[in-house]
């Protein structure tokens, strides 16, 4: 435990950060799953909604410095990657 006031409250800031990290994790998490989900499903409608979706939680993860931003730039470039070639599969 603290034994400062400061300690204390930097315990606090640190546990509430945490808590906001892993929150935004979960999301990224989340969307990335509905979008292998939706793909699985075949409907080109919810796919399209799940990667917009997917891209805003990474983006937003990127802009709060919670991921790096080209590992962000990487993730959404292979979502779309995956999708390209759903469709090209269906159109052979």
């Amino acid at each position: 435990m603290p034994q400062r006031k400061a300690a204390e409250k930097a315990l606090r800031q640190n546990q509430t950060r945490r808590q906001r990290n892993l929150k935004t994790k979960r999301e990224i998490k989340s969307a990335l799953k509905d979008f292998k989900k939706s793909l699985e499903n075949g409907n080109s409608d919810s796919q399209e909604k799940t990667l917009r979706k997917a891209y805003k939680a990474l983006d937003k993860a990127a802009t709060k410095k919670m991921i790096h931003p080209n590992k962000a730039a990487r993730k959404k470039s292979r979502l779309a990657h995956r999708l390209k070639q759903k469709k090209d599969d269906k159109a052979s």
